[in-house]
């Protein structure tokens, strides 16, 4: 598979963001056309705390004084695109695509700054019913679509690997959730790893063969993490600090309060609240405290990042292996794509 140059990247990220950003100036300062300050925010339509912050409006409360943007995407190469092309503050984006952004010798200029879900069984390989397809072996040959450059093609290669097979074994296919329905309902591909809500609707005619949770506990877990821009960092980070927070409280809404939870990604997701239910049931939601902690993202102290580092460097190597990007960055080189400072002010 041929990957695109930063180039090529480039000039789609400056064409997405003049799609996605409609109506957003991009005055000097971060400052909007009416004087205010703006955060250009990316989410997916996934169930997330990032749904739950939205639809509260968490973050508004905390900065009246803001213009906030949400900008909806696809996938995470969309993201790399959009920050690449200075259309985005913030945003969600999986750990494979950011192992990519900080790889190269022009890393894309964002640092992740939280930690929004640990994937489970809300992102899973699927094959239809009648291929004959009962595991990951019996892929070969096969057509099989995923999101390139995302953390369901990540995982597929994960698991094509353990499996013995090499991506030159199956026929891989670039699509988006959407269109990966489409060829799906009429029969173009075989098999799809992708997440909700199209897996959901993949099932109903498919057969699960491994998911993202069985993938990570074979020591290739994936993580749907949250960057910032380190033009942010310079000029607002009082509002990484509200935005954490608000993040932080959708975290601990997801436990103490499951049914507004669910209210609210039902609203968002135009599903019905039982769909809603199941979704968020199949996904793993740190608390705060976890999040903030060595096991994760980190403690705070700029000096002590936490296990996500070895997650990313070895989803990095693992890449450049695959011939996914040309070089694994160092340790060290990831370690500066870590913004910690803060961190442990959302637990007070």
């Amino acid at each position: 598979m041929s990957r695109p140059s930063r180039r090529l990247l480039l000039a789609g990220a400056l064409a997405a963001a003049s799609a996605a950003v409609t109506g957003c100036s991009s005055g000097s300062e971060g400052s909007s056309s009416d004087g205010s300050r703006r955060l250009r925010i990316g989410y997916f339509a996934f169930p997330s705390g990032d749904l739950i912050v939205k639809h509260k409006r968490l973050l508004e409360k905390a900065l009246p004084d803001h213009k906030i943007s949400w900008i909806k995407f696809d996938s995470g190469a969309g993201v790399n695109q959009a920050f690449i092309g200075n259309s985005l503050d913030i945003a969600a984006l999986g750990s494979s695509p950011f192992a990519r952004g900080v790889s190269g010798s022009s890393p894309i200029p964002y640092k992740v700054a939280w930690i929004l879900d640990v994937a489970g069984e809300n992102e899973a390989l699927v094959a239809r019913k009648g291929t004959g397809i009962t595991d990951v072996a019996g892929l070969k040959g096969k057509k099989i679509a995923t999101p390139f450059a995302s953390t369901s093609h990540y995982s597929l290669l994960a698991a094509l690997e353990k499996a013995g097979l090499k991506p030159a074994d199956v026929q891989l296919v670039d699509l988006q959730p959407q269109p990966i329905l489409a060829a799906w309902q009429r029969g173009d591909i075989d098999a799809a790893y992708v997440w909700l809500p199209t897996l959901d609707e993949l099932r109903k005619t498919g057969t699960q063969v491994t998911s993202s949770k069985e993938i990570g506990a074979a020591g290739k877990p994936t993580l749907d993490l949250a960057v910032v821009s380190d033009e942010l960092i310079s000029r607002d980070p009082q509002a990484i600090d509200a935005w954490r927070k608000a993040e932080a409280e959708a975290l601990r809404l997801l436990k103490s309060d499951p049914d507004g939870s669910v209210k609210a990604v039902s609203s968002e997701l135009n599903i019905s609240e039982a769909d809603a239910k199941a979704q968020l049931a199949q996904g793993v939601f740190l608390t705060p405290q976890q999040v903030a902690s060595a096991d994760w993202l980190g403690t705070g102290s700029d000096s002590d990042p936490g296990r996500l580092l070895t997650y990313v460097t070895d989803t990095a190597r693992f890449l450049a292996d695959q011939r996914q990007i040309d070089t694994a960055p160092s340790a060290a080189v990831v370690r500066k794509a870590f913004y910690l400072e803060g961190l442990s002010d959302v637990l007070k």
